[in-house]
């Protein structure tokens, strides 16, 4: 027989491996969200009005390599995706626009350590820029 104190922990245990696989569930349809600043290679994934954004960047001789693809949210398919290049210069901003006057404003960081978003009241809100 197992003593009190250890069918309590195992209890405790139990509960909060169901409580844990819950809010996992819950959280499944809700898009993946890194407002960053990031470093190279690493994804920006951000909403802005009904189109959805990855950009990431890949340093180039003190610059930034940017890449970004832009799709509707309501797009199953991802057909409407369009892809964005630019090469930008330290501290130089990309500028993303939607049909709804919704913006996104991505900056390279200094001698291309960082992109981030800067610029927005939501993002800076939610502590994303620097």
């Amino acid at each position: 027989m197992l003593p009190l104190a250890r069918i309590a922990s195992l209890a405790t245990a139990g509960a909060l491996f169901v409580l844990t696989a819950a809010s996992i569930t819950a959280r499944a349809d809700e898009l993946a969200q890194n407002l960053g600043p990031v470093g190279p290679h690493e994804p920006i994934l951000t909403t802005i009005g009904s189109k959805r954004v990855i950009a990431f960047y890949e340093p180039d001789s003190g610059h930034c390599a940017f890449h970004a693809v832009v799709w509707n949210t309501t797009d199953v398919n991802a057909d409407s995706a369009a892809r964005f290049r630019a090469d930008l210069n330290p501290r130089q901003m990309a500028h993303i626009d939607t049909a709804e006057n919704a913006s996104l404003n991505l900056q390279c960081g200094d001698n291309a350590e960082s992109l981030a978003i800067v610029g927005n009241p939501k993002f800076v809100a939610a502590g994303a820029a620097n």
